[in-house]
């Protein structure tokens, strides 16, 4: 017996079920969740976060130059207006973002740092309860209390290691920067090119970790010596190459892509898979493995996905000025609603229409 069509999810959740955008964005989700590994074998040979970041978002911007240059030069008239909005996408989501990840992971585990850096959808969550005055509904609350319980278990507070304030904070940085990344990436009106956006602001954000490194207030420090990496030592270029090639350029174009066709809610509590590939990856390739009230922290995470994941089939996205907000709220909103959201570049007017 069929159901009846209000008990059904909507067009659009049904459609998003089988999207291709849902694989991409946890594709991304592995990519980038090597970047921790990679990293820390470089840091063990004496790189410094700086370091990291500035060869990783700056050889992203070498390989992405021929392309954004080509989209400049033929799109110019339609992208011109979005320049700014590029900017701000490479001095926080991305030079910023990785930077405070990096310093993290100095002081913290691979798997606890991007905990910290994911509570981003608990962050979209409030934000979009803050902008329009609307309580989410039952099951978006849940799985965001969920998601926090799984962050204090990860934590392990109650435990015998001792919790580094400085990686905690560092690690909380991450989290709202990795916030913006996801509200900037999720606007679906854009005329800006994904390969644009990620190259125009890898450029960006690469100059802004170099000129911080120049004037000495980011410590650089470089060496040639070869990282033990999965156990085995490997050349120095394996875990550069890792860091530019798979973790940056293939893990941001799959983002930004993902995040256009989930929404920027529900790609941010997917992209919490992360922290399960980190997991495996950072225990495959560096040991380092997670004690069992933190993997049932891992699993209390998991659920608060889950819960938010139905509950966004339940409703419809909001536009908003210049980005799509998921608003899962009570009572549900008018699906021609428009909902007043500050621009992220600067504006009302930011970026074409």
């Amino acid at each position: 017996m069929t159901a009846p069509r209000t008990s059904a999810a909507p067009p659009a959740a049904r459609t998003a079920l089988a999207s291709p955008a849902l694989l991409l964005a946890l594709i991304s989700a592995a990519a980038f969740a090597l970047s921790g590994p990679f990293a820390k074998s470089l840091f063990d040979v004496g790189w410094t976060p700086g370091a990291a970041v500035a060869v990783r978002i700056g050889g992203a911007a070498v390989v992405l130059l021929v392309p954004v240059t080509i989209i400049l030069v033929r799109r110019w008239s339609t992208v011109k207006r979005s320049l700014g909005r590029i900017a701000i996408y490479g001095v926080v989501p991305i030079a910023l973002c990785q930077l405070f990840y990096f310093n993290a992971v100095q002081h913290l585990s691979v798997g606890v740092a991007l905990l910290l850096e994911y509570l981003s959808p608990v962050l979209l969550v409030g934000w979009a309860w803050l902008m329009t005055r609307r309580r989410p509904r039952l099951l978006t609350i849940i799985g965001g209390a969920s998601a926090m319980v799984g962050l204090v278990l990860v934590l392990d507070l109650a435990g015998d290691q001792t919790v580094s304030v400085a990686g905690v904070l560092w690690g909380l940085g991450a989290a709202v920067c990795s916030a913006v990344y996801f509200v900037m990436s999720a606007r679906t009106d854009d005329d800006v090119p994904p390969v644009l956006m990620a190259g125009g602001g890898m450029a960006v954000g690469a100059v802004l970790i170099l000129v911080l490194g120049a004037v000495g207030l980011l410590p650089m420090a470089f060496t040639f010596d070869n990282p033990v990496f999965a156990g085995v030592e490997v050349s120095w270029l394996v875990p550069v190459l890792g860091l530019v090639l798979v973790t940056t350029v293939f893990a941001y174009l799959m983002g930004i892509v993902a995040t256009r066709g989930l929404g920027s809610k529900v790609a941010s509590f997917v992209a919490l898979f992360e922290v399960l590939f980190a997991v495996v990856w950072a225990w495959l390739l560096l040991g380092e493995m997670p004690q069992f009230i933190q993997l049932l922290g891992g699993v209390a995470i998991m659920a608060g996905v889950v819960l938010v994941r139905l509950d966004e089939l339940r409703g419809s996205p909001v536009r908003g000025g210049t980005f799509a907000v998921d608003l899962d709220v009570v009572p549900a909103p008018d699906p021609g609603l428009e909902v007043d959201v500050p621009a992220v570049g600067g504006g009302a007017d930011a970026g074409p229409k």
